[in-house]
C-alpha cells in the first residue's frame, strides 16, 4: 500500500509538472500578438494572461470529464499507465519549445494517454468514438474554423476602418487587443488547466482514492490551475516569437480579429466537452488574420514546419508513452529509471536552451541579445555566415562597397583629345 501511495504521489507532482510546461508552451497562444503589436508589454502580457489561466481553471469541469471518463477504459488503468503517458507528453513539451514550434499540448497528452493505455492493456483501451470526435475531427476543424473566422473579421474591421483617423484607430483596436487576449487566457484556462484535471482525476479513480465517474475534486482544480498559471507567467518567449513575428507579421486590427476569433471557438468547444487543441485555433487565426490585410503574408515554411510538428505530436507522443509503460512493467526500479531519464532529459533540453536565451527583453527582436554588452546582438552562428556568404548582398550594400574601392585603371586612347587640346 506504501508503494502505492508512493507512486500515485509521483504521478500527481508528474501531471503538475506537466500542467507547468503546458503553461510555458502555451503562453504564445494568448500572447503572442499582443506582445508582437506593442499592446502590451511582454512581462504584463504573460502576467495578466496566467493571472485569468487561472480564473479560467474553475469555470468548467467538461474537458477533465472528457479524458477522465471517456478517452480511455479506467478499468485495469494502472497509476504507472498515466505516469507513462506523463513522461511522452512532457518530453514532447519540451523538445517543440526548444525548436520554438508551437505544437498542441494537448494531443501530447492525448497521445501520451493513448501510447501508454494501448502498451498496457491493447487497442480495446482506447474509445474510438471519442477519439475521432471529441480529440482528431476538432483537430482538424479548430484552425480551418478559426482561420476563416479570422480572415474575414480582419477583412471587416479594415473595411469599416477605413475612414477612421489612424492612430485613433489603432489605440482603439489595441485596447480591443487587450481584451481579446484577455479571453483567450481564460479559454486557454478552461481547456487545457482542464486536461491536467483530468489526468490527475484519472490516476485518483485508478488508485482507489476517488469513486468511478467521481468530478474532479477542488484541490485537484486549483493546483492544476495554479501549474499553469506560473508556467504562463514563466513565459513561453521561444514560441512567442514564433506566433508573433516568426509565421507573418499582424497590426493592431489583425491581433485583435485573431485573438477574439480563437477565444470564440475555444470557448465554444469547451463548453462542449472538446479536448480542442488551443494552439491550433489559435496558429490558425493568426494565418487567418495575416492574409485578410491587403498585402499581407503567412510565411509558409514557418507554417509547414508547425504542420508537420502537428502531425507527429500524437504518434510522437504515444511512442515514447508506450516505451515508458513497458520499463514502468519491471516494478519500482523501471519506474525509477523512467522518472531519472526524465528529469536528465529535461536538465540537457534546458542546457541546450540556454546556449541562445531568449526572453522578454528580446521577444520582439530578430535575434537574440548577446550577455556581454547590453544591447548588443550575439555574433552570427555557422549557418548563418554560410548562407550570408553564398547569398548576393543587397543594393544599398553593393553601393557602399562600389563607393571604397578606387576606380580601376584604364588606359587612354591614343584617338581621344588630350586634355591640352580642347578648348
Amino acid at each position: 500500500m506504501e508503494s502505492f501511495s508512493l507512486i500515485l504521489a509521483i504521478v500527481v507532482v508528474t501531471a503538475l509538472a506537466f500542467d507547468f510546461t503546458n503553461g510555458f508552451h502555451d503562453t504564445a497562444n494568448a500572447m503572442a500578438t499582443t506582445i508582437s503589436t506593442g499592446a502590451l508589454k511582454p512581462k504584463v502580457a504573460v502576467a495578466m494572461s496566467a493571472v485569468l489561466n487561472l480564473v479560467g481553471a474553475f469555470l468548467s469541469v467538461e474537458v477533465a470529464n472528457t479524458i477522465s471518463k471517456g478517452l480511455v477504459d479506467e478499468t485495469g488503468i494502472r497509476p504507472e499507465v498515466i505516469f507513462a503517458a506523463l513522461v511522452g507528453a512532457i518530453l514532447w513539451n519540451l523538445l517543440t519549445w526548444l525548436v520554438g514550434l508551437p505544437s498542441s499540448s494537448s494531443h501530447a497528452l492525448m497521445g501520451g494517454l493513448i501510447g501508454a493505455a494501448v502498451a498496457s492493456a491493447g487497442i480495446g483501451a482506447v474509445n474510438g468514438d471519442v477519439l475521432v470526435t471529441k480529440v482528431l475531427l476538432p483537430a482538424i476543424a479548430a484552425p480551418i474554423v478559426a482561420g476563416l473566422a479570422a480572415l474575414l473579421a480582419s477583412r471587416m474591421t479594415y473595411s469599416l476602418g477605413r475612414k477612421a483617423d489612424g492612430r485613433a484607430a489603432a489605440k482603439g483596436y489595441r485596447a480591443g487587443q487587450i481584451a481579446s487576449a484577455g479571453l483567450v487566457s481564460l479559454a486557454h484556462g478552461t481547456n487545457d488547466a482542464q486536461k491536467t484535471m483530468g489526468i490527475i482525476t484519472l490516476a485518483l479513480i485508478a488508485g482507489g482514492s476517488l469513486a468511478p465517474d467521481s468530478d474532479p475534486p477542488v484541490w485537484v482544480i486549483l493546483s492544476a490551475g495554479l501549474a499553469i498559471a506560473l508556467g504562463t507567467y514563466l513565459g513561453g518567449w521561444r514560441i512567442i516569437r514564433t506566433m508573433g513575428k516568426g509565421l507573418t507579421d499582424l497590426q493592431p486590427q489583425q491581433g485583435f480579429a485573431a485573438q477574439t476569433s480563437a477565444a470564440t471557438v475555444i470557448l465554444a468547444s469547451s463548453h462542449l466537452g472538446f479536448s480542442l487543441s488551443t494552439t491550433h485555433s489559435v496558429s490558425g487565426a493568426v494565418m487567418g488574420a495575416g492574409l485578410g490585410r491587403k498585402g499581407g503574408v503567412v510565411r509558409w515554411s514557418t507554417a509547414t514546419r508547425m504542420f508537420v510538428a502537428w502531425g507527429l505530436t500524437l504518434p510522437a507522443a504515444a511512442l515514447v508513452a508506450a516505451l515508458a509503460e513497458w520499463v514502468c512493467r519491471a516494478g519500482d526500479w523501471g519506474t525509477a529509471l523512467v522518472a531519472v531519464f526524465l528529469i536528465a532529459s529535461s536538465f540537457a533540453i534546458w542546457r541546450i536552451s540556454r546556449r541562445e536565451v531568449v526572453d522578454h527583453t528580446n521577444v520582439v527582436d530578430g535575434g537574440p541579445v548577446d550577455t556581454e554588452g547590453p544591447g548588443q546582438p550575439e555574433p552570427a552562428g555557422v549557418v548563418t555566415t554560410a548562407m550570408a556568404a553564398v547569398s548576393p548582398p543587397p543594393t544599398g550594400a553593393t553601393e557602399e562597397l562600389a563607393a571604397t574601392l578606387p576606380a580601376p585603371a584604364t588606359t587612354p586612347d591614343p584617338k581621344a583629345p588630350s586634355a591640352a587640346t580642347t578648348v
